[in-house]
């Protein structure tokens, strides 16, 4: 395979690797006392990838978002019940995003400051 055609793969995926956000008050106060954001992301993912693709989804042509370091966490999915049968969630990863100081993603505005 060329680089290029492996280079649109690697973008493929790291296009996928980010789920979501995880809003929430524990990540907002997080947020604001280290500069760190949490994500949802998929189960396999590794730490490289996942700074690859925040750093590929955030940045712009007038700044580029620079990532720290990422701590990953295995979140165990919750036992419900439904009905009169115990049912269990999905587990999933979530990780933990430190941009270098003076960065900030804002999500409600889709840009980076």
């Amino acid at each position: 395979m060329s680089s290029a055609a492996t280079g649109t793969k690697n973008t493929e995926r790291l296009m996928k690797v980010l789920l979501a956000p995880v809003v929430s008050e524990k990540s907002t106060f997080i947020g604001e006392k280290n500069n760190q954001y949490a994500f949802r992301v998929t189960s396999d993912a590794t730490k490289p990838e996942i700074k690859a693709a925040v750093e590929l989804m955030f940045s712009t042509k007038d700044r580029k978002i620079e990532v720290l370091s990422v701590q990953v966490a295995n979140v165990k999915g919750k036992e419900k019940r439904f009905g009169r049968f115990m049912g269990r969630r999905n587990n999933w990863k979530k990780a933990y995003v430190s941009l270098k100081p003076g960065q900030e993603i804002n999500f409600a505005a889709g840009e980076t400051k």
